[in-house]
């Protein structure tokens, strides 16, 4: 059985559940606040970077779209590669975004809340947030659980909270904009992302190679001519490929600085042994 998706799919299958907006408005709305009323009473010598708003703003509507636009019909009723890619945007690309747009003082002015601090604290201990992380990445891909999403929307919606939470917890310790929490050092930052990229690489890689896993697939029509076999195999490869790549070009950029610090250093040493020899020399 085949389907022609055209141009009325595009058009019609928007998701427009009203918590879904709700939800968005009173994230912006919070920003907007804090970047307008409470700012300019609390912080109004502090900057406000247009580049900075620029990226909340793109992580948001990243993950906006992929809840309401029609890659969520596509991905539940007919492709997994669609689903890959819809929870690529939740848990990879949207919530770095967040922290990038995020000023530091709203990180500080949240943590001086004890309660939130010691939460905090814990949750976003590198470790633990690579853990929690990867663990419901890969927990939610097991095929009862992931064929429960489909058929059930309430799991859905909260497969997607999880992916949304523990997708900012793990970006925390090398975006922090927190001097109480802080991030982890250059190398700490590099180390970090090389293994967090592993186990999505290793799923990916897995179901590239393994006969269709999940029985709701093989029951939705063939869209495009793509088969369920090479449909799990481009679901497999853009988990395998795009975040492989997605995290190396900021291992690299990473490394990058951490040599040009290192370097620094190395410089700034051999100034300070040279000015030391200088001294002796006049003494003597």
């Amino acid at each position: 059985m085949a389907a022609n998706l055209g141009l009325t799919f595009w058009l019609t299958e928007w998701e427009l559940a009203p918590s879904l907006f709700i939800g968005a408005a009173l994230v912006i709305g919070l920003y907007c606040y804090a970047l307008g009323p409470y700012h300019r009473r609390n912080y109004p010598d502090v900057p406000i970077k247009t580049g900075q708003t620029i990226a909340f703003f793109c992580g948001v509507l990243i993950m906006l779209l992929a809840l309401i636009s029609p890659l969520d019909a596509l991905g539940d009723d007919y492709l997994f590669s669609a689903h890959m890619l819809q929870h690529l945007c939740l848990t990879t690309f949207g919530p770095p975004l967040l922290f990038v747009g995020t000023p530091e003082w709203m990180f500080e002015r949240l943590l001086e809340n004890k309660l939130i601090y010691r939460m905090a604290k814990v949750l976003v201990w590198a470790p633990l947030a690579f853990v929690l992380y990867n663990a419901d990445f890969l927990l939610w891909h097991i095929p009862p659980l992931y064929n429960a999403t489909l058929e059930n929307e309430t799991i859905h919606i909260f497969e997607h909270m999880t992916f949304i939470a523990f997708g900012i917890l793990s970006w925390w310790p090398i975006l922090s904009r927190s001097s109480k929490l802080p991030r982890l050092s250059m190398g700490g930052q590099v180390l970090y992302i090389f293994l967090m990229g592993m186990p999505a690489v290793l799923l990916g890689a897995g179901l590239t190679f393994m006969p269709p896993l999940y029985h709701p697939y093989t029951q939705d029509p063939i869209v495009w001519g793509i088969s369920h076999i090479v449909d799990q195999q481009l679901g497999g490869l853009i988990m395998w490929i795009p975040v492989n790549l997605f995290y190396i070009a900021i291992v690299s950029g990473l490394f990058i600085r951490w040599m040009q610090q290192q370097e620094a250093k190395q410089i700034a040493a051999e100034r300070q042994g040279d000015a030391i020899d200088n001294d002796v020399g006049i003494l003597s």
